[in-house]
């Protein structure tokens, strides 16, 4: 897969991830709503009902946490890709030419 593609692909899977939890979000508020459909008493009624609409909101806030994060996650990396792309090829180390030691005069002995 191209480099190019892989924000688009981390912007999928947040997407994919969000309308699982949406999903779910929904079904538990289902519960919710039949629990307080057979709640015997007014005030347990409504804490289901309650406890149903929060499920929903924080779900949603939940997944537009998500949302963010990856369009924040998708678009860094793409800067990041395109700065890469941008940047000069590295200059190879010039080879040191190898000096040779001379060889001194051995130091006359007196």
């Amino acid at each position: 897969m191209a480099e190019a593609d892989l924000d688009v692909l981390i912007r999928s899977i947040a997407k994919k991830a969000t309308k699982n939890l949406i999903d779910a979000a929904k079904k538990r508020r289902g519960k919710y709503m039949a629990m307080a459909a057979k709640a015997a008493n007014k005030d347990t009624r409504e804490r289901h009902k309650l406890t149903a609409k929060n499920t929903l909101e924080f779900a949603t806030a939940a997944a537009k946490r998500i949302q963010n994060s990856a369009d924040n996650a998708a678009d860094s990396y793409l800067r990041a890709i395109k700065h890469a792309a941008e940047q000069p090829l590295p200059k190879k180390p010039a080879k040191k030419a190898v000096k040779k030691k001379a060889d001194k005069a051995p130091k006359a002995s007196s």
